[in-house]
């Protein structure tokens, strides 16, 4: 008999962990429920889960840290990560994004959006996988291994970033709007400002140094990848604007 996608679900209040278990198990999920992030590694360290539930505010290392530590191994970077959290401020969910999480759920949450976020991971997950290496010229992108290369050197590239690479390169020539690239990278759940597409993808550009060649701004229209990049009069790419 398969089972369904086994969620870790990383939360130290014993109610709200029961209350989400019995939830995940009514609906298909096999939860496995860990108080903090000594248990959760444990659990890590035996089978990786397909989505992680992970509580911002707990005992020990804070669930920031332990989605920095987990997107920085190789072997759970791939991990979906829903954050669960009482901060519902803009720049705590951002904080929260950055940290490499997928999604972000704002406490008090009822359980049927709570099944609906993680079904639309798993979703948006699923094609992702499917294409885990991407070429445009020399630039490499492997997901499988986490990993951006430029011409055979390695590119240090953050998570967000990382994500927003995934997507763009896995659709090359087409044009992606910010609301679009919101609900692709971010989830169509989250609800963050457009202009934090940009702040990314300045941070995209500088990450990938001479080959953001290939990232070109539509001004008006959003953001692509593409493998015969523009040259302005001055000998510049479209990709040297800002934004």
């Amino acid at each position: 008999m398969k089972r369904g996608p086994r969620v870790l679900v990383v939360e130290d209040e014993p109610a709200i962990a029961e209350l989400i278990a019995v939830n995940l198990k009514h609906d298909g999920f096999l939860p496995v429920v860990a108080e903090d992030g000594a248990a959760a590694q444990r659990e890590l360290n035996e089978v990786l889960p397909d989505v992680i539930l992970l509580d911002w505010m707990l005992p020990g290392e804070s669930g920031l840290m332990l989605a920095r530590r987990w997107r920085a191994d190789s072997r759970t970077r791939n991990v979906p990560i829903l954050m669960l959290t009482a901060r519902g401020d803009e720049p705590d969910k951002i904080a929260g994004l950055d940290a490499g999480a997928d999604d972000y759920l704002t406490k008090p949450f009822s359980p049927r959006e709570m099944l609906a976020r993680i079904r639309a991971i798993l979703r948006r997950r699923a094609p992702e996988q499917a294409r885990e290496r991407c070429e445009i010229g020399d630039l490499v992108l492997d997901a499988g291994t986490h990993r951006v290369t430029f011409q055979g050197q390695a590119l240090k590239v953050g998570p967000t970033e990382f994500k927003i690479l995934h997507f763009l390169m896995a659709h090359p020539e087409r044009v992606h709007s910010r609301t679009q690239l919101l609900d692709r990278v971010w989830g169509d759940h989250v609800f963050i400002e457009e202009r934090t597409v940009d702040v990314h993808m300045r941070r995209l550009r500088l990450a990938l140094g001479a080959a953001a060649a290939h990232l070109e701004t539509v001004r008006g229209v959003g953001y692509r990848m593409t493998a015969t990049p523009e040259v302005t009069a001055d000998g510049g790419g479209l990709a040297q604007q800002t934004g």
